[in-house]
């Protein structure tokens, strides 16, 4: 298979290292800087289990979003697009992937928030679009090494209750790739249920400028990534999710402690004065809460701290 990854910051820098692993065709979608060291220097990738990997940039195309020339004969080209970028960016991305994919080519999304697979099924219409969630982490160094800190699996789906046979092919790219794929009949349960943990966690984290871990040693802390988490839970149901089968309150103490290290993406992108991906997680969440006429207090004031905050 070709495979691009779309987005290479700590997750996408991930998912392309560890797809450097097998014999497909990889393809890096970047720009700017990341763009230019990953053609120049490869990539680097701290491991969970240990091993530093120096990737050469022979080993994948890059493909500069900012630069026309990369694009050449990259067209139509590819058999799997791994939307990774930020959601803001989504329609952005799965507009580039259909310019990227072959006729049947499919398009994975494994972003944060909400309403990420139903742009790209609409975009590309819903044989081609598959959604899910990551529990892998990842961060990124300054010199664009990546560090891949903890083991976890990529859940993917697409509406159906078992995968289709060109579904069966992704999942043994990333098998294949030790990324650990797992299969949900369930998906807008998986992406809710990522939606939120995020919740639940980030924009706190964003907002004290703490890691994930801090939340568990602060009794009303740990209380508000509660009540966050249990908001989104029924707002969710409301929308017609069924989130009946998840302990809310196990989940979310369980990632905080799996993480308990990590500087959450919301966090990062703060401190360098990127945008965040709030208005898909709170945002999101309130946006609907309101067309079921639902009170979404928690989700509202985290919302509006963090966008003060990105002021």
């Amino acid at each position: 298979m070709r495979i691009c990854v779309l987005g290479t910051g700590s997750i996408g820098g991930l998912i392309l290292g560890a797809l450097c692993s097998t014999e497909h065709h990889i393809v890096a979608v970047s720009r700017g800087e990341t763009a230019m060291r990953l053609a120049t220097e490869g990539l680097v990738i701290h491991r969970h289990d240990g091993p530093i990997e120096m990737i050469p940039p022979s080993r994948f195309d890059v493909i500069d979003t900012e630069v026309v020339d990369t694009m050449v004969g990259m067209e139509g080209v590819c058999d799997l697009a791994i939307i990774c970028g930020k959601s803001g960016d989504t329609l952005e991305l799965a507009r580039l992937a259909t310019d990227l994919l072959s006729g049947d080519g499919i398009a994975l999304t494994v972003q944060n928030g909400l309403g990420n697979y139903e742009i790209i099924k609409q975009i590309l219409g819903a044989r081609r679009a598959m959604g899910g969630s990551i529990t892998h982490g990842a961060w990124r160094d300054h010199d664009g090494a990546v560090h891949w800190e903890g083991f976890g699996e990529v859940t993917i789906g697409s509406g159906g209750k078992d995968p289709r046979e060109e579904e069966m092919h992704v999942i043994d790219a990333l098998n294949s790739s030790g990324l650990n794929p797992r299969w949900t009949g369930s998906l807008q349960t998986t992406i809710w249920s990522k939606a939120m943990v995020n919740v639940a966690i980030n924009p706190i984290c964003a907002i004290i400028g703490a890691k994930n871990g801090v939340i568990e040693s602060h009794p009303n802390l740990l209380s508000l990534a509660f009540e966050a988490a249990n908001e989104v839970a029924s707002i969710g149901h409301a929308h017609g999710v069924d989130m009946s089968g998840i302990d809310i309150e196990t989940t979310v103490l369980e990632v905080i402690r799996s993480t308990s290290e990590n500087k959450c993406s919301m966090l990062q992108d703060l401190m360098a004065g990127r945008p965040t991906e709030i208005d898909q997680l709170c945002g999101k969440v309130v946006e609907i809460a309101e067309t079921h006429g639902i009170p979404a207090p928690v989700n509202s004031t985290l919302l509006a701290l963090v966008r003060a905050i990105q002021l």
